[in-house]
């Protein structure tokens, strides 16, 4: 479909992707929790709003009555400086528990300003992590080992990876049923998704058979530029129903909830960021079956 056929349909029938907008009622709420659905958020390019979206998702899936963890999978710490948990406070992250049998991940787990919404922090130290699993036996499933135990009590678990295709993202993908791709629709990021996906079939082939691209979200998106128009276009044209219908559009709202440690539902709840990222929430239970 070309460029004139995704843009210029009505917007009151037609969403970004071109697609007749759907209006998905709210989910049925769980009986109970767990066992969870565990996402990875991936993209080797860094700024396209992996942390944004992980933040904001797993707020809009607490919201909707689900129980949600969060894990930062990234030494820079963004997940959790976005949540207001400051790194001198931190005496357990997520690199304890992955390379210290003796430290429980029970015990690293951060209560959030958001009900239902927990935290697995990071801080510099994992830097050090890929070095150290080299030589370890079973080293792609450290991870995976790590969050057995409180797989029964959340309804989704979701892991913010860094930047790179390295062993820590590996981990993630090996551990997970799906996979979430931010994008933002310009040419550098469509070039990078074929080495992604050709990455998440090798982890499916090689080391996690369940392993699912559960959607790509296009983030950071502007109308007016026909650049972002056009990777939008080719973007549909190339993987079509993976494409989440959520579309996340460009806004000041989301740096300021990163300086306000809060998600955009509890800082800017009407707000069109809010309304998009509540819409992703559906569609993402509604792709996870939860």
């Amino acid at each position: 479909m070309g460029e004139q056929g995704l843009f210029d349909k009505p917007e009151d029938e037609y969403g970004l992707t071109g697609r007749p907008l759907r209006t998905l009622p709210d989910p049925e709420p769980v009986k109970r929790h767990g066992p969870a659905h565990i996402i990875s958020m991936v993209n080797q390019k860094g700024g396209v709003g992996k942390t944004t979206s992980t933040i904001n998702l797993g707020a809009c899936l607490a919201e909707l009555g689900r129980k949600v963890l969060l894990v930062d999978l990234d030494p820079q710490g963004a997940l959790t400086a976005g949540l207001g948990i400051a790194h001198d406070e931190l005496d357990l992250t997520i690199y304890d528990v992955m390379l210290d049998s003796r430290s429980s991940i029970l015990n690293a787990i951060h209560s959030t300003a958001m009900p239902g919404l927990d935290l697995v922090p990071a801080n510099i130290d994992l830097s050090a992590a890929e070095i150290q699993l080299v030589n370890e036996v079973g080293r792609e499933h450290t991870l995976g080992r790590a969050l057995r135990p409180v797989r029964k009590d959340y309804d989704f678990i979701i892991l913010d990876c860094q930047p790179s295709l390295g062993l820590l993202t590996v981990n993630a993908l090996a551990a997970s049923h799906g996979v979430i791709i931010p994008m933002e629709c310009e040419y550098f990021s469509l070039r990078g998704l074929a080495l992604l996906t050709d990455t998440v079939e090798k982890v499916r082939d090689r080391l996690n058979f369940d392993l699912e691209i559960t959607g790509i979200l296009v983030t950071m998106f502007d109308r007016r530029t026909s650049h972002a128009r056009e990777v939008m276009s080719r973007v549909i044209e190339v993987f079509d129903d993976q494409v989440f219908d959520t579309v996340i559009t460009r806004t000041v709202r989301f740096p300021e909830t990163s300086v306000a440690g809060e998600p955009i539902i509890m800082w800017a709840p009407s707000s069109q960021g809010s309304q998009q990222y509540r819409q992703l929430a559906k569609e993402v239970i509604e792709r996870s079956e939860v």
